[in-house]
Protein backbone atom coordinates (compact mmCIF):
# COMPACT_ATOMS: atom_id res chain seq x y z
CA UNK A 1 0.00 0.00 0.00
CA UNK A 2 1.25 3.07 -0.75
CA UNK A 3 0.89 6.66 1.14
CA UNK A 4 1.16 9.87 -1.14
CA UNK A 5 -0.12 13.02 0.36
CA UNK A 6 -1.89 14.73 3.22
CA UNK A 7 -4.44 17.68 2.83
CA UNK A 8 -6.44 20.12 4.14
CA UNK A 9 -9.55 19.16 2.39
CA UNK A 10 -10.29 16.04 0.10
CA UNK A 11 -13.15 16.48 -2.32
CA UNK A 12 -14.79 12.86 -3.75
CA UNK A 13 -16.71 13.67 -6.52
CA UNK A 14 -16.81 16.54 -9.39
CA UNK A 15 -20.04 17.46 -10.70
CA UNK A 16 -21.54 21.29 -10.06
CA UNK A 17 -21.38 20.71 -6.16
CA UNK A 18 -17.56 19.47 -5.89
CA UNK A 19 -16.49 22.08 -8.30
CA UNK A 20 -18.28 24.36 -6.77
CA UNK A 21 -16.27 23.13 -3.16
CA UNK A 22 -13.30 22.82 -4.85
CA UNK A 23 -13.77 27.01 -6.13
CA UNK A 24 -14.40 28.10 -2.50
CA UNK A 25 -12.16 25.99 -0.76
CA UNK A 26 -8.97 26.63 -3.01
CA UNK A 27 -9.81 30.24 -2.60
CA UNK A 28 -9.66 30.21 1.15
CA UNK A 29 -5.71 29.14 0.68
CA UNK A 30 -7.12 25.53 1.64
CA UNK A 31 -5.25 23.36 -1.52
CA UNK A 32 -8.45 20.29 -2.12
CA UNK A 33 -7.53 17.53 -4.06
CA UNK A 34 -10.75 16.88 -5.93
CA UNK A 35 -10.83 12.96 -6.60
CA UNK A 36 -12.87 13.70 -9.78
CA UNK A 37 -13.74 10.35 -10.55
CA UNK A 38 -13.22 7.88 -14.03
CA UNK A 39 -14.32 8.56 -17.58
CA UNK A 40 -17.64 6.44 -18.03
CA UNK A 41 -20.35 6.26 -20.37
CA UNK A 42 -22.52 7.10 -16.89
CA UNK A 43 -23.16 10.01 -15.06
CA UNK A 44 -20.43 8.53 -12.22
CA UNK A 45 -17.85 10.46 -13.64
CA UNK A 46 -15.89 13.19 -13.94
CA UNK A 47 -17.73 16.67 -14.06
CA UNK A 48 -20.80 14.30 -12.84
CA UNK A 49 -24.71 14.93 -14.38
CA UNK A 50 -24.25 17.36 -16.37
CA UNK A 51 -21.42 15.66 -18.70
CA UNK A 52 -24.57 13.94 -20.35
CA UNK A 53 -26.89 16.75 -20.56
CA UNK A 54 -27.62 19.00 -23.52
CA UNK A 55 -27.92 22.67 -23.47
CA UNK A 56 -28.48 23.99 -19.84
CA UNK A 57 -30.74 26.70 -20.07
CA UNK A 58 -31.49 27.95 -16.53
CA UNK A 59 -27.95 28.39 -14.87
CA UNK A 60 -27.72 32.20 -14.16
CA UNK A 61 -25.41 34.14 -15.91
CA UNK A 62 -25.60 32.49 -19.66
CA UNK A 63 -28.70 33.99 -21.16
CA UNK A 64 -28.00 32.15 -24.64
CA UNK A 65 -27.84 28.30 -22.62
CA UNK A 66 -24.64 26.74 -22.33
CA UNK A 67 -24.02 23.21 -23.12
CA UNK A 68 -23.58 21.12 -19.66
CA UNK A 69 -19.56 19.51 -19.82
CA UNK A 70 -18.73 23.18 -21.12
CA UNK A 71 -20.28 24.91 -18.11
CA UNK A 72 -18.42 21.82 -15.77
CA UNK A 73 -15.11 23.02 -17.87
CA UNK A 74 -15.73 26.02 -16.81
CA UNK A 75 -15.92 25.43 -13.29
CA UNK A 76 -13.09 23.09 -12.74
CA UNK A 77 -11.03 25.75 -14.65
CA UNK A 78 -11.78 28.00 -12.26
CA UNK A 79 -10.95 25.79 -9.21
CA UNK A 80 -7.33 25.19 -10.87
CA UNK A 81 -6.97 28.41 -11.24
CA UNK A 82 -6.98 29.37 -7.34
CA UNK A 83 -4.96 26.01 -6.73
CA UNK A 84 -7.07 23.07 -6.51
CA UNK A 85 -5.74 19.54 -7.28
CA UNK A 86 -7.13 17.21 -9.09
CA UNK A 87 -6.94 13.43 -9.81
CA UNK A 88 -9.21 11.83 -12.28
CA UNK A 89 -9.77 8.33 -10.51
CA UNK A 90 -12.19 6.62 -8.87
CA UNK A 91 -12.23 6.38 -4.75
CA UNK A 92 -12.87 2.56 -3.91
CA UNK A 93 -12.44 2.63 0.13
CA UNK A 94 -12.93 5.45 2.83
CA UNK A 95 -12.04 4.71 6.59
CA UNK A 96 -13.79 7.90 8.36
CA UNK A 97 -13.29 6.43 11.89
CA UNK A 98 -10.94 8.50 13.33
CA UNK A 99 -8.30 11.49 12.24
CA UNK A 100 -6.83 11.92 9.80
CA UNK A 101 -9.47 10.27 7.49
CA UNK A 102 -8.21 7.83 4.87
CA UNK A 103 -9.27 7.55 1.26
CA UNK A 104 -8.04 4.98 -0.94
CA UNK A 105 -7.99 4.68 -4.40
CA UNK A 106 -7.09 0.81 -5.05
CA UNK A 107 -3.41 0.49 -3.26
CA UNK A 108 -2.89 4.32 -2.25
CA UNK A 109 -4.18 5.57 0.49
CA UNK A 110 -4.81 9.65 1.02
CA UNK A 111 -5.32 11.60 3.94
CA UNK A 112 -7.22 14.35 4.89
CA UNK A 113 -8.86 16.81 7.80
CA UNK A 114 -11.90 16.93 6.21
CA UNK A 115 -14.23 15.05 3.59
CA UNK A 116 -15.87 16.87 1.56
CA UNK A 117 -18.65 14.20 -0.39
CA UNK A 118 -20.17 15.52 -3.83
CA UNK A 119 -20.68 11.82 -5.60
CA UNK A 120 -24.10 12.57 -7.35
CA UNK A 121 -26.64 10.46 -8.52
CA UNK A 122 -26.93 8.34 -12.04
CA UNK A 123 -29.39 7.28 -14.09
CA UNK A 124 -31.23 4.58 -13.27
CA UNK A 125 -31.87 1.98 -15.63
CA UNK A 126 -35.22 -0.33 -16.96
CA UNK A 127 -33.35 -3.62 -15.18
CA UNK A 128 -33.49 -5.41 -18.40
CA UNK A 129 -31.01 -8.29 -19.38
CA UNK A 130 -30.43 -6.99 -22.63
CA UNK A 131 -29.15 -3.62 -21.53
CA UNK A 132 -25.78 -4.79 -20.96
CA UNK A 133 -25.17 -5.99 -24.01
CA UNK A 134 -27.32 -3.35 -26.02
CA UNK A 135 -26.01 -0.27 -23.97
CA UNK A 136 -23.58 1.86 -26.81
CA UNK A 137 -25.46 -0.01 -29.30
CA UNK A 138 -28.73 1.96 -29.76
CA UNK A 139 -29.76 1.62 -26.11
CA UNK A 140 -28.41 5.08 -24.05
CA UNK A 141 -29.28 7.41 -21.08
CA UNK A 142 -27.28 10.49 -22.69
CA UNK A 143 -29.05 12.70 -26.17
CA UNK A 144 -26.17 14.79 -25.92
CA UNK A 145 -23.87 11.94 -26.56
CA UNK A 146 -25.62 9.33 -28.96
CA UNK A 147 -28.66 11.42 -30.03
CA UNK A 148 -26.33 12.34 -33.55
CA UNK A 149 -26.31 8.76 -34.38
CA UNK A 150 -30.15 8.67 -35.38
CA UNK A 151 -30.32 10.77 -37.90
CA UNK A 152 -33.87 10.74 -39.69
CA UNK A 153 -34.39 7.53 -37.38
CA UNK A 154 -37.73 6.90 -35.14
CA UNK A 155 -36.41 6.38 -31.58
CA UNK A 156 -37.92 5.81 -28.58
CA UNK A 157 -37.43 7.93 -24.67
CA UNK A 158 -38.66 6.13 -22.01
CA UNK A 159 -39.57 8.30 -18.85
CA UNK A 160 -42.39 11.25 -17.71
CA UNK A 161 -40.12 13.56 -15.71
CA UNK A 162 -38.09 17.14 -16.89
CA UNK A 163 -35.33 15.00 -18.03
CA UNK A 164 -37.43 12.61 -20.54
CA UNK A 165 -38.88 15.53 -22.18
CA UNK A 166 -35.60 17.74 -22.29
CA UNK A 167 -34.11 14.31 -23.87
CA UNK A 168 -37.26 13.97 -26.28
CA UNK A 169 -36.77 17.81 -27.10
CA UNK A 170 -33.25 17.57 -28.02
CA UNK A 171 -33.68 14.13 -30.27
CA UNK A 172 -35.96 16.14 -32.50
CA UNK A 173 -33.16 17.75 -33.60
CA UNK A 174 -32.16 14.58 -35.31
CA UNK A 175 -34.47 11.95 -35.27
CA UNK A 176 -37.57 11.67 -37.86
CA UNK A 177 -40.17 11.29 -34.76
CA UNK A 178 -39.39 10.56 -31.17
CA UNK A 179 -42.07 8.22 -29.35
CA UNK A 180 -42.21 8.95 -25.95
CA UNK A 181 -43.08 6.43 -23.48
CA UNK A 182 -44.59 6.44 -19.89
CA UNK A 183 -46.11 4.38 -17.95
CA UNK A 184 -48.75 6.41 -16.60
CA UNK A 185 -51.43 8.65 -18.52
CA UNK A 186 -50.45 12.04 -17.10
CA UNK A 187 -46.35 13.29 -17.07
CA UNK A 188 -44.63 14.42 -13.59
CA UNK A 189 -42.72 17.17 -16.31
CA UNK A 190 -43.03 21.03 -15.35
CA UNK A 191 -45.13 22.66 -17.01
CA UNK A 192 -42.93 24.53 -19.60
CA UNK A 193 -41.70 21.21 -20.48
CA UNK A 194 -44.92 19.43 -21.20
CA UNK A 195 -46.18 22.44 -22.93
CA UNK A 196 -42.88 22.01 -25.68
CA UNK A 197 -42.94 18.22 -26.28
CA UNK A 198 -47.08 18.48 -26.59
CA UNK A 199 -46.41 21.34 -29.38
CA UNK A 200 -43.50 19.61 -31.36
CA UNK A 201 -45.20 17.51 -34.21
CA UNK A 202 -41.90 15.06 -34.04
CA UNK A 203 -42.86 13.86 -30.64
CA UNK A 204 -45.60 11.30 -29.92
CA UNK A 205 -46.72 9.85 -27.01
CA UNK A 206 -47.06 6.07 -25.68
CA UNK A 207 -49.26 6.40 -22.80
CA UNK A 208 -49.90 3.78 -19.59
CA UNK A 209 -47.11 1.59 -21.58
CA UNK A 210 -43.98 -0.06 -20.16
CA UNK A 211 -41.13 -1.33 -22.08
CA UNK A 212 -40.86 -5.10 -20.77
CA UNK A 213 -37.84 -6.16 -23.34
CA UNK A 214 -35.26 -4.18 -25.72
CA UNK A 215 -35.38 -6.01 -29.40
CA UNK A 216 -32.33 -6.85 -31.11
CA UNK A 217 -29.19 -9.23 -31.20
CA UNK A 218 -25.82 -6.75 -31.77
CA UNK A 219 -28.39 -3.06 -32.24
CA UNK A 220 -31.25 -2.13 -31.41
CA UNK A 221 -34.01 -2.83 -33.70
CA UNK A 222 -37.18 -2.55 -31.42
CA UNK A 223 -39.00 -2.83 -27.73
CA UNK A 224 -41.55 -4.62 -26.53
CA UNK A 225 -43.90 -2.56 -24.41
CA UNK A 226 -46.68 -3.83 -22.36
CA UNK A 227 -50.16 -1.61 -21.56
CA UNK A 228 -50.28 -1.23 -18.09
CA UNK A 229 -53.67 -1.03 -17.91
CA UNK A 230 -55.11 -4.11 -19.70
CA UNK A 231 -51.50 -6.05 -20.13
CA UNK A 232 -51.80 -6.10 -23.99
CA UNK A 233 -48.13 -6.85 -25.70
CA UNK A 234 -47.23 -4.58 -28.24
CA UNK A 235 -44.05 -4.23 -30.36
CA UNK A 236 -42.72 -0.72 -31.17
CA UNK A 237 -40.10 -0.64 -34.12
CA UNK A 238 -37.34 2.08 -33.52
CA UNK A 239 -33.54 1.74 -33.79
CA UNK A 240 -32.96 3.61 -30.89
CA UNK A 241 -34.11 3.81 -26.81
CA UNK A 242 -33.11 6.43 -24.56
CA UNK A 243 -33.76 6.17 -20.72
CA UNK A 244 -34.62 8.85 -18.57
CA UNK A 245 -36.37 6.94 -15.77
CA UNK A 246 -34.63 8.77 -12.44
CA UNK A 247 -31.12 8.96 -11.02
CA UNK A 248 -29.53 6.59 -7.93
CA UNK A 249 -27.63 8.50 -5.44
CA UNK A 250 -24.05 7.00 -5.71
CA UNK A 251 -23.39 6.07 -2.23
CA UNK A 252 -22.60 2.62 -2.06
CA UNK A 253 -18.99 3.73 -0.97
CA UNK A 254 -20.23 5.06 2.44
CA UNK A 255 -22.63 2.79 2.95
CA UNK A 256 -22.49 1.64 6.97
CA UNK A 257 -20.03 4.68 7.22
CA UNK A 258 -22.28 7.90 7.05
CA UNK A 259 -26.42 8.22 7.69
CA UNK A 260 -28.53 7.33 4.65
CA UNK A 261 -32.32 7.54 4.05
CA UNK A 262 -33.74 4.28 3.06
CA UNK A 263 -33.45 5.53 -0.36
CA UNK A 264 -29.56 5.75 -0.23
CA UNK A 265 -29.30 9.64 -0.52
CA UNK A 266 -26.76 10.94 2.54
CA UNK A 267 -28.35 12.63 5.42
CA UNK A 268 -27.33 15.94 6.51
CA UNK A 269 -28.15 18.23 9.22
CA UNK A 270 -30.70 20.97 8.72
CA UNK A 271 -29.76 23.91 7.26
CA UNK A 272 -25.95 23.02 6.85
CA UNK A 273 -24.14 20.03 4.80
CA UNK A 274 -22.76 18.36 7.98
CA UNK A 275 -23.15 14.42 8.29
CA UNK A 276 -23.44 12.46 11.09
CA UNK A 277 -19.12 12.44 11.46
CA UNK A 278 -17.87 16.21 12.33
CA UNK A 279 -15.21 17.49 9.66
CA UNK A 280 -16.89 15.23 6.60
CA UNK A 281 -19.92 17.07 4.68
CA UNK A 282 -22.01 16.26 2.15
CA UNK A 283 -23.45 18.39 -0.70
CA UNK A 284 -25.35 18.28 -4.17
CA UNK A 285 -27.46 14.95 -5.42
CA UNK A 286 -25.52 12.93 -3.21
CA UNK A 287 -28.21 14.74 -0.29
CA UNK A 288 -31.08 16.32 -2.80
CA UNK A 289 -33.80 14.23 -3.45
CA UNK A 290 -35.63 17.21 -3.91
CA UNK A 291 -34.56 19.82 -5.91
CA UNK A 292 -31.52 17.97 -7.63
CA UNK A 293 -30.76 20.92 -10.12
CA UNK A 294 -27.31 22.03 -11.09
CA UNK A 295 -28.04 25.74 -9.48
CA UNK A 296 -29.01 24.05 -6.08
CA UNK A 297 -25.69 21.53 -5.80
CA UNK A 298 -23.75 24.31 -6.64
CA UNK A 299 -25.49 26.34 -3.70
CA UNK A 300 -24.59 23.36 -1.35
CA UNK A 301 -21.09 22.87 -3.03
CA UNK A 302 -20.45 26.74 -1.51
CA UNK A 303 -22.28 26.02 1.72
CA UNK A 304 -20.20 22.74 1.94
CA UNK A 305 -17.00 24.78 1.50
CA UNK A 306 -17.68 27.50 3.93
CA UNK A 307 -19.13 24.77 6.59
CA UNK A 308 -15.77 22.96 6.04
CA UNK A 309 -13.31 25.74 6.32
CA UNK A 310 -15.30 27.32 9.65
CA UNK A 311 -15.25 23.42 11.09
CA UNK A 312 -11.13 23.45 10.36
CA UNK A 313 -10.80 26.74 12.01
CA UNK A 314 -12.55 25.80 15.08
CA UNK A 315 -10.10 22.85 15.46
CA UNK A 316 -7.32 24.96 16.12
CA UNK A 317 -8.93 27.35 18.71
Amino acid sequence: MTVTSHHHVLIIGSGPAGLTAAIYAARASLAPLVIEGEPSSTSDQPGGQLMLTTEVENFPGFPEGIMGPELMMRCREQAMRFGAQFLTEKVTKVDFSQRPFRVWVRDTQYTADSIIVSTGAQSLMLGLEEEKRLIGHGLSTCATCDGFFFRNQHIAVVGGGDSALEEAQFLTKFASKVTLIHRRDTLRASKIMQDRAIANEKIEFLWNAQVTKVLGQEKVDGVEVTDTVNGAVSTLPVTGVFVAIGHRPNTDLFKGVLDMADSGYLTTQPGSTYTNIPGVFACGDVQDHVYRQAITAAGSGCMAAIDCERWLEAQHT
